[in-house]
């Protein structure tokens, strides 16, 4: 029986930045640049992404004259799906590394 492993945070960095560009396309150099990682590090991720059917791959179709065409980059439903997963296990995950009584108590100052 294979397990689930969960994503490296890179992995889950590039998910979330996929995420929030909606139905919108990203340029992999931009997420190396938002993300502030490598791209020996991003374009792998990627391209295990688009392995797995959660990224969805495609050439530019008109790009600026003296440019070649870059590789564009969207979430997938499954992908999309993913991130919201990992986003809610992570926001549930830093709630109960809180104690129960520091949730229920304002801080004072």
């Amino acid at each position: 029986m294979a397990r689930a492993r969960r994503p490296s945070p890179q992995t889950m960095a590039v998910l979330a930045a996929l995420a929030e560009a909606g139905e919108g396309w990203s340029h992999g150099y931009d997420l190396c640049r938002a993300l502030g990682l490598k791209a020996g590090t991003v374009y792998p991720i990627l391209i295990r992404l688009a392995e797995r059917g959660q990224v969805e791959t495609r050439w530019e179709s008109d790009p600026p004259r003296g440019r070649p065409a870059r590789h564009l980059y969207r979430l997938t439903a499954a992908g999309a799906e993913l991130a919201r997963g990992l986003a809610a296990s992570t926001r549930a995950g830093e709630a109960a590394s809180v104690p129960s009584a520091a949730r229920l108590q304002p801080t004072t100052t």
